[in-house]
């Protein structure tokens, strides 16, 4: 199989996990947020990269510490950063509301985390960001899209529930708290592209060139866990809900909390993978269509839970989203062969 084409097929199936992750947080009960979370951030962001990693990455922590003390530090920033961007959505939510917060928030994500590498990386191919401007520009407008099939569903269900109203609405704070949320979620991908120099140290040390992104990801996600493991501490401090760990049939919350965090840093894993094998361009290509491709598969779940029945005319809308989506994915792919 064609490299680029292999590479490809990786980001689709990384997609598969990053939109399947959220299942898990169907399943917090009886286990409270800040319980479910801690346990899923040391699984997802410590014991699982660390893991894989030393399994395909020969002297994973000979490697890291090879690495220039700049690289690590500004890695773990940006994964840091993204772990503020993941708190402000959850807070922007219940401003105005989970399907905008979304579109917001990945739309923004989508972009920066593929043009801000482009335009720091060194001598880039000018040449193909006008290819790279439009799969962008589409995959914006198809989550804008997929966003307004989710606002319109949400007004026709709430129509029929009299407790949906939300007395919390606040347009102004809820749109300044999901764009920084956005432009902050990019920092993962920026983070990745940062620590590129880590993997370079690891396919030196014997790592396949595919499996060398995981030394990466061990170090972003350090700081990644900084801010999402100490939120959750601070929580169960907060609340005193430390309790909450030994209630009683909470085995299955755990269960699923493991399994999320399976799914979740599979997709950064696998990601990865396809990333290294783009070459120079696999940040700039490949972020936009992780993101896109997971919001296709998260709706895909979010159809077969039913909660799209009833509403037709929304459910049409999503379907125009996603198919521009698609071209844009296509456009994208296509970018990554000029």
């Amino acid at each position: 199989m064609d490299t680029n084409v292999f590479a490809i097929v990786l980001i689709i199936i990384a997609s598969f996990f990053q939109g399947s992750f959220g299942l898990g947080m169907k399943y917090m009960n009886p286990l409270k947020w800040e319980a479910w979370w801690l346990v899923h951030s040391i699984f997802a962001m410590i014991i699982i990269p660390t893991v894989w990693a030393a399994i395909v990455v020969p002297d994973l922590f000979g490697v890291i510490a090879q690495a220039p003390l700049k690289v690590k530090l500004l890695a773990m920033l940006f994964g840091a950063m993204w772990g503020v961007g993941g708190i402000l959505f959850g807070k922007s939510v219940p401003y105005i509301g989970m399907s905008l917060t979304y579109g917001i928030v990945l739309g923004l994500c989508a972009a920066a985390g593929s043009l801000i590498p482009f335009f720091i990386m060194e001598n880039p191919n000018m040449e193909t960001l006008p290819t790279v401007l439009t799969g962008v520009v589409l995959l914006v407008v198809g989550v804008g899209i997929t966003a307004y099939a989710g606002i319109e569903k949400d007004k026709l269900q709430k129509a029929t529930n009299e407790e949906g109203s939300n007395t919390k609405v606040n347009l102004k704070t809820g749109l300044i708290i999901a764009i920084l949320s956005g432009l902050l979620s990019a920092a993962l991908s920026i983070g990745f592209s940062e620590g590129r120099s880590i993997a370079g140290i690891a396919e030196n040390a014997g790592a396949l060139t595919r499996n060398s992104s995981l030394a990466v990801w061990v170090v972003v996600l350090w700081g990644g866990f900084i801010i999402n493991g100490g939120y959750a501490l601070f929580l169960l401090t907060k609340n005193n809900t430390w309790s909450s760990f030994t209630v009683a049939g909470a085995k299955k919350a755990y269960t699923w909390s493991i399994l999320a965090a399976v799914f979740w840093f599979g997709a950064l894993g696998v990601y990865g993978q396809g990333n290294a094998l783009m070459g120079a361009m696999g940040d700039v290509v490949g972020w936009p269509i992780l993101m896109g491709g997971g919001l296709i598969i998260s709706n895909i779940w979010a159809y077969r839970s039913g909660e799209w029945t009833n509403v037709p005319k929304p459910f049409k809308i999503l379907l125009s989203g996603i198919g521009v989506i698609v071209i844009a994915i296509c456009v994208l792919a296509y970018s990554n062969t000029l």
